[in-house]
């Protein structure tokens, strides 16, 4: 049988799952793996990373599920799905790509401003204090503000790599997004096929 059969596109959209259920769990361990270690304080990453892992194992399983069981409504509703992540996704990592360095640096602060657990991770791992300037009256959990050292201001240590940060996860997601319309097409192929196999065994009864 032809790679464009039944059986054909039954089993890539099943490889695709795989994939997907790989990826969610890698993203589900590295959450709980940063947060059991300490290596990320705030809650709202962790719990951020932790909830794309499951949500998109959740997806996986319902292609998975669908595409086994040749079930109508569960690949219709996986189709659906993935093609509003696949706008989601597409849109978020467009605007990763295309963002500039004065853009980077309002997110970067206004983001740091609302998770100050984010903010003291930073300080620990990059040894800065503050993002545009050092308050030395405040508090910092870096080193050099301990031991009275001159701190300088996490905000341009940020800016050297995030430049290199935006466009890896926009170029990472703008990946997965052509594999997600891949899916798409994939699936409205596949709710459109008979199995052979079946035809020929209702055909041989009759």
């Amino acid at each position: 049988m032809g790679c464009g059969g039944f059986v054909c596109t039954k089993n890539s959209l099943c490889a695709l799952n795989v994939l997907y259920v790989i990826v969610s769990l890698l993203l589900i361990g590295v959450g709980a793996w940063g947060k059991w270690f300490g290596l990320v304080s705030s809650f709202r990453v962790v719990a951020g990373v932790i909830g794309v892992g499951i949500f998109l194992l959740f997806v996986a399983f319902l292609g998975l599920c669908g595409a086994l069981k040749h079930h109508q409504v569960l690949l219709f509703f996986y189709m659906l799905i993935l093609f509003l992540v696949f706008i989601v996704q597409l849109s978020v990592s467009a605007a990763c790509l295309a963002i500039n360095k004065e853009q980077q640096v309002k997110l970067l602060e206004a983001g740091l401003k609302k998770s100050p657990a984010t903010l003291k991770d930073v300080e620990r791992t990059l040894n800065c204090c503050g993002f545009s300037e050092v308050n030395t009256t405040g508090t910092c959990e870096a080193d050099c503000f301990s031991k009275l050292d001159s701190c300088d201001p996490c905000g341009p240590l940020i800016q050297t790599h995030a430049s290199e940060v935006l466009h890896f996860v926009g170029g990472i997601g703008c990946f997965f997004s052509f594999t997600e319309i891949l899916g798409v097409w994939l699936t409205h192929r596949y709710r459109n096929q008979k199995n052979s196999h079946l035809n020929s065994g209702h055909s041989a009864l009759c």
